[in-house]
């Protein structure tokens, strides 16, 4: 027997490699990668599943925008990673969101850990992590003077790397 994939995961598959490629290559996720498949998505959920479909896409768009906005607010996160979580949400529904979303994190901190580890910046991150704890637990959690992303200094991960490996997952486990 021959295994054919489903449309939304060679969708998912094809958004997360182009995705990864724009951000290794320019730090950047582009719109009309995420807003485009998003639209797509629910055009196709529209017209696969009717009411229902619409309801789940624009359900797991919602859960991926959800998950990751705090992290933007906070400064430790760009849009894109924010509207490329949405984007995924948008095929797979609010679960595949939650999920992709679950497993993003843990390949994120792992690959947080071994550039911090391979840049000799282990030190200096976990010092920046005890900085914003102490901040947040005195005045508050938000962003960190000097330790967001719009200090030009900071370490950059491509997070769309660590949400492809969370939709890949997330798929496989399906």
């Amino acid at each position: 027997m021959v295994w054919l994939p489903s449309a939304s995961t060679v969708a998912v598959v094809g958004i997360v490699i182009a995705a990864s490629i724009f951000d290794l290559g320019s730090r950047r996720i582009p719109n009309a990668l995420t807003l485009g498949a998003a639209v797509v998505a629910i055009v196709m959920q529209a017209l696969l599943n009717g009411w229902s479909g619409v309801l789940s896409a624009v359900s797991g768009w919602a859960v991926g925008v959800v998950l990751f906005l705090p992290l933007y607010a906070l400064g430790g996160m760009g849009a894109g990673d924010v509207k490329l979580l949405a984007a995924i949400g948008a095929w797979l529904g609010p679960i595949g969101a939650a999920w992709t979303g679950l497993y993003g994190a843990v390949a994120g901190g792992a690959m947080a850990l071994v550039v911090a580890l391979a840049r000799g910046y282990t030190r200096t991150a976990l010092k920046n992590l005890g900085t914003i704890l102490r901040v947040w637990s005195v005045a508050g959690v938000q962003p960190v003077e000097g330790l967001t992303l719009a200090d030009k200094a900071s370490v950059r991960l491509p997070y769309a790397l660590p949400l492809a490996a969370g939709a890949l997952v997330t798929l496989w486990m399906q």
